[in-house]
This record gives C-alpha cells, structure tokens and sequence, in this order.
C-alpha cells in the first residue's frame, strides 16, 4: 500500500512539476525528423537535412545507437564495389590521406579491408518494450515492439485518411485522443499481447497529451538527462509516420503556426511503453527499468564508441567517392573541341535533371543551329497551379521553398478578345462533370459488397481496361492536366499568371532571365522545356517527374513563362528596364517525356509563321534526338535495340503504358555530380550522372547570380542526391521496399509494404536495383562551380547552412582554377588530389 501511494505521489509531481524539461526534450527530439512529401508531390528529401549542423558521422553514429539506422553504405555493398574495381587500392589510399588531414587516424588499409568481412560493431540502445518482451513467449504470440508499430500504424492510417476510405472513423480531432479511444475500444489487444490485464491499464491513459507525457514518464523513471535521445529513439521506432506529421508541420510554417500532430505522436509511442511497464508483472518490471536505465544513463559513451567505429565507413565512404571522383575529374579537364561561333536559331532551356544531359548532349550533336542551356525546372516561377475545373491549389517549385504566385488554367483562343471568361467558365464545367462522372465510376468498385454487382453490370468495359493493362498500347503520354477535356478545348487551356499587375510581372521575368543568363542573348525562337515521367498503375510516379516542381510535370511553369514573355505589356516594361527582347523572339513552352524521350509543343497556335517554321524544324531534330536517347537508354532497361526508330519508339511507350512495370525508368538513379557553369565546361563529355546549370561569372559581377544557385538549385540537388543515398544505404527505414507489395495510404500519404509496419517513406527497391543488385551508387554528391574563389567563400560565409554541408561532410565542392580544379576544405582552397 505504501509503495502505491509512493508511486502516485511521484506521477503527480512530474505531472505537476512546470520546469519544461519534457517539453525541452519533446521538441529537441522533433527537431530532427525531416518530412516525408506525399506520394503525389514526391520531394527528393535529404531525411538527414535536420541533423546536418553535426558532422556526418557523429549523426551516423546517433542514429546507429538510437535505432539502427545507417547512414553509409553498407559494408557488403563496400566489399562488393571493392571486388569489382568500382574503387581502388589507389582510392582507399586517398581516403585514409584525406581522413587523416582531418584529424588523428590510425586506420591503416589492411585494417579497412579487413573489417569488410563483417558488420560495424555499433550497439543500439533497448527501448524499454525490447527489455519487457519475453524473450521465450516472444516466439509465441506477436512481439510487442511489432504490435506497437502496427496498431500506432494502423491508427495513423485511419486518422489521416481523407482521401481513400468511403466509411471514415470519427473520434478525437487530436491525434492521441484518437489513439487513445482506439486504444480503448480495441478489445482484442490483451490477447494478441499476451497480457491480460492489459486493459485495465489502457483505461487509466491520461486524456491529453500534455498530462501522459509525464505521466509516462514516471513509469519509465528515466533520469531527466536521456529523455531528449530516448525520445528520439521513440521517433526513430517510427519513423514513417514520425516524417509525415513533420510534413504536416512544415506546410503551416508560413502562416507561422504550430502542429501537435509529430508531439502528439511522440505521446502515443511514450504512453505506450508505460501501459506495458505497468500492465507486466512488477519483478519484471522492476529489473527492466533499472537496466533501461543503466543503459540510457551511458548512452552518450555508446555514441562515442560508435563514433569510432563508423570511421572505417566513413572512410570506405569517401573511398568510393573518389572511386567516382577521379574519372569525373578526368572528364572536366579534358578540354573540349573548339566549337565554331554559331548564331542559335533557337534556344532551349532544360531542367538541370540528369535525364537532360543526354537531351541536350544528341541535339547538340544534330544541329548546331540550336544551343541548350538548363536551368532549376520550375523556370524561376514560384507558383501554385490550379488546373481547370479543378479547386486545388498544387505547388510547383522546390520543397525549399514555398509559393508565392497564382497560376491558373485560362482557356483563350488566338486573334479573340473578350471571351476568356465564358469560354473558360463553360471548359471547367464540361471537365468537373466529366471528372464527376468517373469519381462515380470508381466509386461503385470501392462499397462493401459492389464490386460482384458491377462485375455483372460492367463487366465487358471493366475488362476491358485489365486488357489495356495485359496488352499495354503504343499511345504516347496525356497529362492528367489535359485528361477529360474536350479536343476543341485542350488546345486552347494555357496555365496563365493571376494576381500580379505588369510592373510585378515585368520584376519577375526581369529576374528569371537575367538568372538564365538569357537577359541580352537571346535566340529568334527560345524553347522552355519542361519534364515529366511517364507511367501506369505506379504509386511512385511522381518521383518520376520534375524535383525542382514538387514532384509535378513542368510544363505548367514553362508555359506559363513562355506567356507572359510573349506579353507586349512585359516587354515593354522590360525595354523601359533596359533589358531589349528582339521583336523576332518568340517564347515557348514544351514537356520533355523522360521515360520515351519525346518532346512536345505547347500553344503552337499563337506561334506567327516564322517562328512555327523554327518549331517544325526543330521538331525533327527533337524526333532524332530522342530515337539516339532511347538506343543509348535501351540497355540499361533490359530492352532490345530495335533497329526501326518507330519499332523502338512503340516499345518504349508500351513499358510506360504497362500496369505490371515496376520500372519504366531509371529516374535520377546514378546522380553524382552537379556543374555550376558555362556550357563549354560540360559539352561533348559524357555526364549523364551530372546534374548542369548553366552559369556565366562575367555577366554576374556581384555574385548574387551564384548566391540563388547555391542557396536553390545546389541545396535541391543535395536533397535529390540523399534521398537516393539513402534509399539505397538503409532501404529498411529510408526506402520504400518492393512495389509488388505495396498497398497505398490515403490514396497519396505513402504505401505499406504489404498490409502493416510503418509507412514506408524515400523511394522503392526497384529504383534502386536491377533485381541483381544495386544499380544506384551511394557517393556523395560533387558540387563544381566556375567561380572565383573569393566570390564561393564570401556566399559560404554568409549562409550557415552551406557551412554546415561543406564542412561536415555532406556534399563534395569544387571549383575551376583556369582548367585545374580545386576542393573546399574548412574555409580555404585546395588542389582536387584525382
């Protein structure tokens, strides 16, 4: 009696007790998890973007003691690399020399390839329910650590669901009320636990989040120092969700509003271990909180323990970086053919993306008359994009950044005036009650005992699309932009600008061109090329598409530029400026197809003759291209080389329209590197790994060119780069695990992989492997800018966060000194030693 009366006096001063000790640690603990973007708006995401402001591999070995996780390549991959020559004896060396420049280091080479042979002896620290399962009765009914995760899970699949389920659960607006009545209601748990008064200490869960905190943390009576890293941990346990509600967060960041939902979520994983603390008997209780905690007591020495094993991983890291380093080193200082002075008659402006290196490189290689640039793929536009006769208002521009302008469908037709408003009115009501129509459709297939009737009922046009999937067909791509439209209107649907007046206009193109470097050399004809994946029956799509547009098909920003370019009112704002576009120049906007490589035109009807007669012509060139892009491509997909162009292309097609392809490309798999500089330092090499953007010192006196390149595109190439690094590192916790598997969440959350677990966040195994091994290579991402070294410095030293990635290890940096290259190293310039 007198220990049960000890026991509530000490919950009730921890509950009372208004030191914000838990709510310090609660928010120390949220403060690392980075968001995971939904399966329709797949930002590539560093998951390690919150951590970065410690070196890599301090955070590596935090997270390899709170829960496992791995943050370099594991060693199997590194013995495998090692064996095939994808590094070298010569690497290793440089590694070891280069480890050594940055502190003591007494690893030798043998040492390294010795421990190859096994994994890095890094202990993980028990959470409480690792230390009160049986380990006998855990063979024998479900182990608790699973059942949490599931029944956590599963309850955050439901509360978030707003989308997918036609019957929806009602509780609780907060997420741990509505864990904590489903907790109650669960009736079943005491006997898939094993525990049979499990219930009765479900029903003592206090009401609010902020009451079971410490409430819970009495149970657990964990010396107030671990509770930020215990914390953590509990995050860590699960981390998919863990990334969603830091998602929901992140989005309310502009209004300057808080979430509870990752607190909240913390709250349910912590009450929980202190429901299984209670509901066990008190001797097993009793030695189980006394060894969590010895063993959180001495977690800050488990780190350094595991700090100084991960050494020979972070060596094996950087071994296999120069593995890459030293032929892309080779690469750049080759020097390029002379190439004679040509006056373009077109220009065209690509995304940075890998996939639009080998574009540019094949047009180049057809016709000199034409020069590629790159450029980030939202074009400089800023926008959320509502397509016609919809409400939504979708983001089109990097996950950095948030939007600020309005870009709405109009329909309008050439040489009329005054009808855009009813035409328009009249094209969103035919497309809503087409939408409607199918929203209906589906709708039957999805109510508990329909779907036997609708077979009935439906069964010859409900075969017939299993058909199409069977026999996949040879039609080329339609957005879901331009889907249930009728033919008179889609031609005439252009994404127009809303809400700026023309001096705002007129600053906003002012500042795209001139960070294109096109503000005085412009073509007759200037192609803003866009890009999009193309895809059937594929949750992951949308990592298909464009990263700087959300995760979005870019021909919405394209086109929407390319408009307001064309606009008599902005250049002429633009002259008063002093920024003169040619009367001959003409804009356009165009989508580049990256799974069939085909490119197509946008608004060809606005085009006067002369430039309609540049398009048609580089239409043909665009057709060789992407027959040259798709032999080289064929290979790496298992393809044949057909050697009829219309054959190959057909077969390219089929894959895309395919609802069995679980890889109808590559994606951005095998990215490395990032160029920061004119055309000349990248043409007619071979960098199909290598993310260009085209940038000219001479035109950009006061830096503030290079400053946007590398606080945007340079931090997006970061995120892009570590979500395949870490896809492919820990595929258990970053990756999204096999897409045969896969059942989708909300329609868009993210997937489980089968019917449970976490939610699987990053990208899928089959974006990462061939089905033979790993196609990705996990090497850190080599930045190389043409810039005077002054002027990269003096950027770096401005900004905290481009310290922290260059000085912690997260990214590679580069520059030219004439045609010799140099790397950044803690504030100073040294020669690239490959």
């Amino acid at each position: 009696m007198q220990a049960q009366t000890a026991q509530r006096l000490s919950e009730t001063s921890l509950a009372d007790r208004d030191d914000g000790a838990w709510q310090q640690a609660l928010a120390l603990a949220c403060a690392g998890i980075m968001p995971a973007w939904p399966l329709d708006q797949a930002v590539a995401v560093n998951p390690h973007w919150r951590r970065i402001g410690m070196p890599i591999r301090r955070v590596a070995a935090r997270l390899a003691v709170l829960g496992d996780f791995h943050v370099f390549p594991a060693r199997d991959m590194m013995r495998q690399a090692w064996a095939t020559g994808e590094m070298t004896g010569e690497d290793l060396a440089l590694a070891l020399q280069l480890q050594a420049s940055m502190g003591p280091c007494s690893v030798t080479q043998d040492h390294c390839v010795a421990q190859l042979a096994g994994p890095a002896r890094v202990r993980s620290e028990p959470l409480l329910v690792d230390l009160l399962d049986d380990v006998v009765q855990r063979n024998r009914r479900w182990p608790w650590r699973a059942a949490i995760v599931f029944q956590l899970s599963q309850v955050c699949a439901t509360y978030f669901d707003r989308h997918q389920a036609d019957w929806r659960a009602v509780g609780s607006p907060g997420l741990y009320g509505f864990w904590r009545e489903s907790m109650v209601g669960d009736h079943g748990l005491s006997a898939r636990l094993g525990l049979s008064g499990l219930m009765a200490q479900i029903r003592q869960l206090p009401l609010q989040p902020e009451q079971a905190i410490p409430w819970a943390l009495a149970q657990l009576e964990l010396d107030q120092g671990a509770w930020p890293d215990y914390f953590e941990a509990l995050l860590l346990s699960i981390n998919g969700w863990a990334a969603w509600c830091a998602y929901i967060g992140w989005q309310k960041i502009p209004a300057a509003q808080e979430d509870a939902r990752l607190s909240d979520l913390l709250a349910c994983r912590l009450a929980w271990e202190a429901v299984l603390a209670k509901a066990v008997p008190a001797a097993a209780r009793k030695t189980a909180l006394t060894a969590l905690n010895a063993s959180w007591h001495e977690v800050d020495q488990r780190i350094a323990e595991a700090d100084d094993a991960l050494i020979v991983d972070e060596i094996w890291q950087c071994a296999l970086d120069i593995g890459f380093q030293r032929g892309f080193a080779q690469l750049l200082r080759t020097s390029a053919p002379i190439q004679p002075a040509v006056v373009p008659e077109v220009q065209a402006v690509f995304c940075i993306d890998t996939r639009s290196e080998r574009m540019r490189r094949a047009l180049e290689a057809l016709w000199p008359g034409v020069q590629t640039r790159a450029f980030a793929g939202f074009f400089g536009m800023p926008i959320h994009y509502t397509p016609l006769g919809t409400n939504v208002r979708r983001p089109q521009l990097p996950g950095l950044a948030y939007p600020s302008i309005a870009v709405q469908d109009v329909v309008t037709a050439f040489g009329e005036t005054g009808a855009d408003e009813i035409r328009t009115a009249q094209a969103s009501a035919a497309r809503r009650h087409h939408l409607a129509q199918e929203d209906q459709w589906l709708g039957l297939t999805r109510w508990p005992n329909a779907t036997f009737s609708f077979v009935e009922a439906f069964g010859v046009g409900y075969l017939g699309k299993i058909a199409r999937w069977i026999r996949p067909s040879a039609k080329s791509r339609v957005g879901e932009d331009q889907q249930r439209l009728f033919a008179a209107h889609r031609g005439q649907c252009r994404p127009m600008v809303m809400g700026l007046d023309i001096a705002q206009k007129v600053t906003l193109a002012a500042d795209i061109l001139h960070t294109m470097g096109l503000d005085d050399r412009l073509a007759p004809l200037v192609i803003f090329c866009g890009h999009a994946g193309h895809s059937t029956n594929n949750a992951h799509a949308s990592t298909l598409d464009c990263g700087a547009c959300h995760g979005r098909p870019g021909d919405a920003n394209a086109r929407a530029l390319a408009l307001m370019l064309n606009d008599d009112q902005v250049r002429a704002g633009l002259q008063q400026l002093g920024l003169k576009i040619p009367a001959e120049t003409v804009f356009m906007g165009a989508l580049h197809n990256t799974t069939t490589d085909e490119i197509t035109g946008f608004d060809l009807d606005l085009l006067p003759p002369t430039a309609l007669a540049r398009w048609k012509k580089m239409e043909q060139v665009f057709t060789d291209a992407g027959d040259r892009i798709r032999r080289e491509r064929a290979p790496t997909l298992g393809m044949e080389v057909r050697p009829d162009a219309a054959s190959l292309l057909r077969d390219f097609r089929r894959r895309a329209n395919d609802g069995s392809q679980t890889r109808p490309e590559w994606g951005l798999t095998r990215n490395a590197a990032f160029i920061i500089g004119p055309r000349e330092r990248s043409r007619d090499r071979l960098l199909d790994r290598v993310y260009l953007h085209d940038y000219d010192a001479r035109f950009d006196p006061d830096s503030r060119v290079l400053e946007q390149l590398m606080m945007g595109p340079m931090l997006v190439t970061n995120w892009l780069s570590w979500q395949y690094h870490a896809s492919s590192c820990d595929p258990l916790h970053y990756g999204a695990g096999n897409k045969v598997l896969h059942n989708v969440v909300d329609g868009h959350i993210g997937v489980f992989e089968g019917n449970g677990g976490d939610l699987r966040i990053g990208l899928p195994q089959q974006s990462l492997s061939d089905g033979q091994g790993w196609y990705h290579q996990p090497v850190r991402l080599t930045v190389v800018i043409d810039a005077p070294a002054d002027a990269i410095t003096a950027v770096i030293a401005r900004h905290t966060v481009l310290q922290q990635l260059c000085d912690h290890g997260w990214m590679w940096l580069w520059r030219y000194e004439g045609n010799a290259l140099q790397r950044y190293a803690q504030g100073g310039w040294l020669p690239v030693p490959v």
